[in-house]
């Protein structure tokens, strides 16, 4: 409870504040120890925070409960009747029933959509983007140790390996060089079908200079 912070200009802003500059504060979302790091704290997008404000509003009080990595009595956010509200049941039920009312499938080619999958899904959305993150930032916001457990995470997307492959001026090359070898006024008059394709014309490299 209580992981959701706005702020503006590195100052804090009430969540339900209904000031101008609480409408374009950055959301943060403190995250608690966990199995590949420590405790973090990572901007989220404020439909997240609006949903956790949302449910800490309606969310049963509840004991305190034990975190088993740091052994401190902390409020879960999700739980219910003095339960925690495990991963399974999430992934198994909440999920999907999510789907469902949202008119989308459960899985796809790569399985069943998962909290870890939407996880990976926007680590791969922050390295694609236009001005994308890198790996190292991806790491830090994903909290890992290590930049290998990140790499796991960071895909290069389809559309931005073409889009670097053509920055990269490979096609331009490969035209200039076919110019250079073929006669293209040959090829378009329909000459080079009745074999009056004239020779390439070759390309020679520079004189070297004599030696004095």
């Amino acid at each position: 409870m209580g992981c959701i912070r706005r702020q503006r200009d590195g100052k804090p802003i009430v969540g339900d504040s209904q000031q101008v500059l609480a409408r374009d504060a950055v959301c943060l979302l403190d995250v608690p120890t966990h199995k590949t790091g420590t405790a973090f704290t990572e901007p989220v997008d404020p439909i997240l925070g609006q949903a956790v404000d949302a449910w800490q509003a309606v969310r049963p009080d509840q004991p305190k409960f034990t975190d088993r990595r740091t052994g401190e009595l902390v409020d879960p956010l999700f739980a219910v009747r003095a339960r925690r509200v495990s991963t399974s049941y999430i992934n198994n039920t909440i999920i999907p029933m999510l789907c469902r009312k949202a008119g989308v499938p459960a899985a796809d080619v790569r399985g069943n959509i998962t909290s870890h999958r939407a996880r990976s899904t926007i680590a791969s959305q922050l390295y694609n983007a236009k001005e994308p993150m890198t790996l190292f930032e991806l790491q830090a916001w994903l909290g890992h140790r290590s930049p290998q457990s990140t790499q796991y995470y960071a895909k290069i997307t389809a559309n931005t390996l073409s889009k670097a492959y053509s920055e990269a001026g490979y096609f331009e090359r490969n035209v200039r060089t076919i110019e250079a070898l073929v006669d293209r006024d040959a090829v378009a008059s329909g000459a080079a079908a009745v074999g009056e394709l004239r020779p390439a014309r070759r390309v020679h490299p520079p004189a070297r200079r004599p030696r004095h």
